[in-house]
């Protein structure tokens, strides 16, 4: 039974992809029943990466665990009327189509909230609906493009690249479950539902200026939109004598440590305080990467966590499954699916009170329509 914090809330979620239905893998995870709308068709992510059965994808799998699959065709009246019972008695509602497209359905949110006043409707754009951009597709690809990442990746290693995730996707669907959870809070207060609006651009364009803003953000403006340690050329993991290791030697507490135990000589060097190396930050992250090739990986690891310095060896994605620390804590858990045993990478929050876990597994197309249906009062002609 669901024990999260979002217990007993209903979520209608007509969202595909990954932007939308991470949001709500989270709260399925947080113990709201999420409810996914799918045409008859179904989720294209369903079909995107390897799986244990056609349609069944390790993506869709993970991001649309513990979810209920129902298909309604929303080009049909019968559809939308269907839709129309469900959004009746759910308290969030929740698409990723374009503002144009939930419009001409019959479902944008006076619409909706017609029907439900209470409801928390929460849009996930690619652009908001008060710019020009308004009705431009994206995706993650364009998005990171657009926002600045690949332009700082250029400054740090040389090529305008994408990152090796979809982060765009990924941060813009936190944003929405922030959002939408706030929603819900002062629903709570006041009894109101509102429209809640969320745009992958406006989300990842603040992410990137969190730090790059810098200097820019001031009038006039004191430098370049971008926080130098971040896009210095040799900030890379290091090279050691036998692999590679990661590590800040930053602060000067952290500074010190390392140079009383590694170089004493650089005691009297021009990168003795954190302004100075803040200043000349590609300079020290050489120096630093010469020297790291004098040990190997387990010396270097094993002396930074003696002088309590951040540190890391290199992981693949793949380490992480048997990772100690990710298993002691618990984050993966094992699912009975109907394609099998699934271990699902879980919830890595914790409560004290109302702990989250993984919802349970993904649904097959449809394999819910006939019993939500029937709970809504609908008869088996009406539901066929």
């Amino acid at each position: 039974m669901p024990s999260g914090p979002l217990s007993g809330v209903r979520v209608v979620d007509l969202t595909a992809m990954v932007m939308g239905p991470y949001c709500t893998q989270i709260m399925a995870d947080m113990g709201a029943e999420v409810i996914k709308i799918e045409p008859p068709q179904g989720d294209n992510t369903r079909f995107i990466s390897v799986g244990p059965a056609p349609g069944m994808s390790g993506v869709f799998v993970n991001v649309n665990r513990g979810k209920r699959s129902v298909v309604l065709d929303l080009q049909t009246d019968a559809g939308k009327t269907a839709l129309r019972a469900l959004i009746g008695r759910a308290d969030v509602f929740i698409h990723s189509m374009r503002a144009k497209a939930v419009a001409k359905l019959g479902f944008g949110y006076d619409a909706v909230a017609a029907i439900n006043p209470a409801i928390v409707y929460t849009n996930c754009y690619g652009y908001g609906r008060r710019g020009p951009d308004r009705d431009r597709p994206a995706y993650d690809d364009t998005i990171q493009a657009e926002s600045g990442l690949p332009a700082v990746q250029k400054q740090l290693t040389g090529e305008a690249d994408y990152v090796g995730t979809i982060m765009a996707d990924k941060v813009a669907g936190l944003t929405a479950l922030y959002a939408t959870t706030m929603a819900l809070f002062h629903r709570e207060r006041t009894g109101e539902g509102q429209e809640v609006e969320v745009a992958m651009f406006e989300t990842m364009a603040s992410f990137m200026l969190v730090e790059h803003a810098n200097g820019a953000m001031f009038d006039p403006p004191l430098g370049p939109a971008v926080y130098p340690r971040t896009v210095a050329p040799n900030r890379t993991p290091y090279e050691t004598s036998d692999g590679y290791v990661a590590a800040l030697i930053y602060n000067d507490k952290h500074w010190n440590a390392f140079i009383d135990a590694v170089k004493p000589a650089w005691n009297n060097s021009t990168y003795a305080t954190l302004e100075q190396r803040a200043h000349n930050i590609d300079a020290v992250y050489g120096l630093l990467a010469q020297t790291m090739k004098e040990r190997t990986t387990a010396e270097w690891l094993d002396l930074f966590r003696e002088l309590e310095i951040p540190a890391a060896p290199l992981n693949t994605p793949d380490a992480l499954f048997d990772n100690e620390h990710l298993n002691a804590v618990g984050l993966f858990e094992t699912v009975d699916t109907q394609h099998g045993k699934v271990r699902f990478p879980g919830v890595p929050t914790w409560f004290s009170r109302t702990p989250g876990k993984v919802a349970g597994p993904a649904p097959d197309l449809g394999a819910d329509t006939e019993d939500v249906l029937a709970e809504l009062g609908l008869t088996a002609s009406e539901r066929a």
